[in-house]
């Protein structure tokens, strides 16, 4: 009896690697600049394969003549079926290492300096839902999705010239204007980040998932203000949809496009070096000069969608690196961690803050998403300060 309790284990652990299989290989077929509706056909097999393995494993494997729950034993099982529990044995061991990774980095991460919470829902009366899809999720309870963490945090840069001492950035993203999560809710949020003095706006990408928003903008990004720029880059959902147009609409209301380019700004008198990239999906990574070229502005600001870009930005001494695209993982379990986050790195970047020299990275979780279901990772919005 007490092989039979083991091997039931076993099957548990199985079943966890291959879902662990198949979210890892989600998350990293995301990363890539694939059509939305090959995308759409990966995540319906994930959702089919996921209830349906554990099934036929016990069925298989444990239950039916020679299962390993009716005294038979692992040696004995069909090859293909070794060859399978081998591969969910690996994503076990993933598994381990990915909910280790997590713990060890939630012990030893540095909370923001300060945060305010917001109940967006219940300062307008009730859950701005509108006629989008995904209306499902969006009203299930315990949904965080219509709250909002104003968050302020300093960053530390070595190469930060004495002049943008104390600088701050509004740093925000993936607002994904859909139509699920309603304009009242947008309106109130953005009433709120008009009310904030920065220096620097960055908004780091998908703006749209639907184009019939388009006037929204007028309520809301046209609304901030900085005195020494407001940058944007585009993302995936936008290269979905019309990008041309959406840039047009963010030029047009005082926003400085620098998706797949660099330019120089001039910040406090000081020059600053400002890049975007949008890659893969939209355009190529932007040219930058050498660290020792005449003239190369002391510090390096690259707006880029995905983290995904944080070795290259490494390889090219960018002294700070903001992003989205993760949104934090959206839903984040008790002790896994994340679970769900569109990277060739699975959820190691889903959100927060990451000093790999000489860059700092800032990944936002960002204020919505196509799908209106978050939990334990709330809607942000960050102010950055600069310090040496």
């Amino acid at each position: 009896m007490m092989i039979e309790i083991v091997n039931g284990f076993v099957l548990l652990a199985l079943a966890a690697g291959h879902a662990e299989l198949w979210v890892a290989a989600i998350n990293r077929v995301h990363a890539f600049r694939l059509s939305s509706a090959f995308l759409h056909w990966t995540r319906r097999l994930h959702d089919v394969a996921l209830p349906c393995f554990p099934l036929v494993l016990l069925w298989r494997v444990g239950l039916m003549e020679g299962g390993v729950l009716r005294g038979g034993r692992w040696s004995q099982l069909p090859v293909g079926w070794q060859i399978v529990i081998a591969a969910c044995a690996v994503g076990f061991v993933g598994l381990l290492v990915s909910v280790t990774r997590w713990q060890l980095r939630r012990r030893h991460s540095e909370p923001a300096d300060s945060s305010e919470r917001i109940d967006v829902a219940g300062e307008l009366g009730g859950r701005p839902i509108g006629p989008g899809p995904y209306q499902v999720l969006a009203r299930l309870p315990l949904n965080e999705t219509f709250e909002l963490e104003i968050a302020q945090k300093t960053l530390r840069l070595p190469r930060l010239p004495d002049a943008l001492e104390g600088l701050r950035v509004l740093h925000l993203s993936d607002v994904h204007f859909l139509g699920t999560i309603d304009r009242p809710y947008f309106d109130f949020v953005f009433d709120r980040l008009a009310r904030i003095q920065v220096d620097v706006i960055a908004f780091t990408g998908d703006l749209f998932d639907n184009l019939a928003c388009r006037d929204w903008l007028t309520t809301t990004f046209a609304r901030l203000e900085a005195p020494y720029g407001k940058l944007f880059i585009l993302g995936n959902h936008d290269w979905y949809l019309d990008s041309p147009a959406i840039r047009r609409d963010m030029t047009a209301l005082g926003w400085t496009d620098v998706g797949g380019i660099s330019r120089t700004l001039e910040i406090r008198g000081e020059p600053i070096l400002v890049a975007g990239s949008e890659y893969p999906w939209l355009g190529n990574r932007p040219q930058l000069p050498g660290r020792d070229e005449p003239q190369a502005p002391p510090l390096r600001l690259l707006l880029g969608h995905s983290p995904d870009d944080l070795p290259w930005a490494r390889r090219h001494s960018v002294d700070l690196m903001l992003s989205g695209h993760n949104h934090g993982g959206q839903c984040i379990l008790p002790v896994i961690g994340p679970v769900y986050s569109p990277s060739r790195f699975g959820v190691r970047y889903a959100g927060g803050t990451f000093v790999d020299p000489p860059t700092v990275l800032h990944v936002s979780r960002g204020l919505s998403g196509r799908h209106p279901l978050r939990w334990n990772c709330l809607p942000e919005v960050t102010v950055l300060t600069l310090r040496r």
